[in-house]
């Protein structure tokens, strides 16, 4: 797609839509940037909402409105991010920016739970890999529209959480 069908897509004159983006990546750049920052404000909300809460309590609403950007209001975006090697190369470091950012959110929660117990993870990195795996794929096959009571989303929730408790010996 060219910045001319963008325009013509959006009703928006093609001099007008130059004039704000000088190119297709600049237009590309700002609305993952847009998306980023909506999505890092809801995330940053949530825990802002559970700050009293144990590590575990905090995790859980921070999966929870993962799976609610990524299965309801941005489907679409799990794929961005599951595969950015498929993105061209001058949007490399704001790809990898977005990610690190993304993943400093959950990474504060999981390090603090670690530290005060709650989390039992042998490799806290690798469960956080794991995490981002299970949600970035969720869009997938977890269809909200399918689960009108919300049981396949609290059991994807339960298995992701299930990443960093490990359960006593049987």
């Amino acid at each position: 797609m060219n910045l001319e069908e963008v325009a013509e897509r959006t009703d928006i004159a093609k001099a007008t839509l130059y004039h704000y983006f000088p190119s297709k990546d600049a237009l590309v750049g700002a609305a993952l940037e847009a998306l980023t920052a909506d999505v890092l404000g809801r995330l940053e909300n949530e825990l802002a909402a559970a700050a009293d809460s144990p590590a575990t309590v905090q995790l859980r609403v921070l999966v929870r409105e993962q799976l609610h950007v990524l299965t309801e209001l941005y489907p679409e975006v799990g794929k961005l991010f599951s595969f950015p090697t498929s993105w061209p190369s001058e949007h490399d470091e704001a790809m990898k920016s977005m990610r690190r950012r993304h993943d400093d959110i959950f990474r504060s929660v999981v390090e603090r739970g670690v530290a005060d117990g709650e989390f039992d993870c042998p490799d806290p990195r690798t469960a956080l890999h794991c995490l981002h795996g299970i949600l970035n794929h969720a869009s997938v096959w977890l269809r909200p529209a399918a689960d009108p009571g919300g049981t396949r989303r609290d059991a994807t929730i339960n298995s992701c959480l299930r990443v960093f408790i490990c359960p006593g010996p049987a």
